[in-house]
């Protein structure tokens, strides 16, 4: 595909839309996005998506330099649908983005192109309802663990290795890195080396916020 085609592409798209180069930076950007944002296309080219969604999940914050989505677009992966609570021109409201990858001739790597949907009033709702189920009744801890994880998470894209989930629900379970490291027979700086490499990819900065965002996404 050549870029003039994808920009066309985006261009005829009814729904909010922009498509974002290798480097993370966007490179086009249709008339519902500019009404859905408030910005015009010709202030966003050139700068990371991220700067304009301001994008989080019920987690914190999801847009990143090196996102999961990014990560994901990096290696090609199928990418569902999910939901981010973006800055719109009305304030901050919950979307459904929906993510397809196209092969530009001049890239080596794949652009990707972002559809935005406005779910703010359903999925404020689904949050309430949920919310009211795991704390006015007693379920089983399991029970509410999958309650309280979603499929239309962000992170729901990162990929770990088998090493790495061991070490994440070691660590779920209150492990500390002597613990992990006993149990798995490897170095203390090996754990320390995985612990990096889970946070990097789920965009956390801290050990509990890395597993918060893992049981929501339902990766442990």
């Amino acid at each position: 595909m050549q870029l003039h085609e994808l920009k066309q592409m985006i261009e005829s798209t009814a729904d909010a839309a922009f498509a974002i180069d290798g480097a993370g930076t966007i490179v086009s950007w249709n008339i519902a996005a500019e009404a859905m944002f408030g910005v015009s296309a010709k202030e966003v080219l050139g700068i990371s998506c991220g700067q304009i969604l301001q994008g989080v999940d019920e987690c914190g914050p999801v847009c990143h330099p090196d996102c999961s989505i990014r990560q994901a677009v990096r290696c090609r992966q199928h990418i569902n649908n999910f939901d981010l609570q973006v800055q719109t021109a009305q304030g901050r409201k919950w979307c459904n983005v929906s993510t397809l990858q196209a092969n530009v001739d001049s890239s080596s790597l794949p652009y990707a192109i972002h559809i935005i949907r406005p779910i703010d009033t359903r999925k404020r709702l689904e949050i309430l309802v949920r919310d009211f189920i795991v704390t006015e009744t007693k379920l089983p801890d399991e029970d509410v663990k999958a309650i309280v994880s979603s499929a239309r998470s962000p992170a729901r894209e990162v990929r770990l290795t088998s090493r790495e989930q061991e070490v994440l629900r070691l660590m779920a379970k209150g492990a500390t890195t002597e613990t992990i490291a006993e149990q798995l027979h490897i170095s203390r700086t090996t754990v320390n080396n995985h612990i990096q490499h889970i946070l990097g990819k789920l965009n956390a900065h801290t050990r509990l916020e890395a597993i918060r965002r893992a049981e929501h996404a339902g990766l442990i």
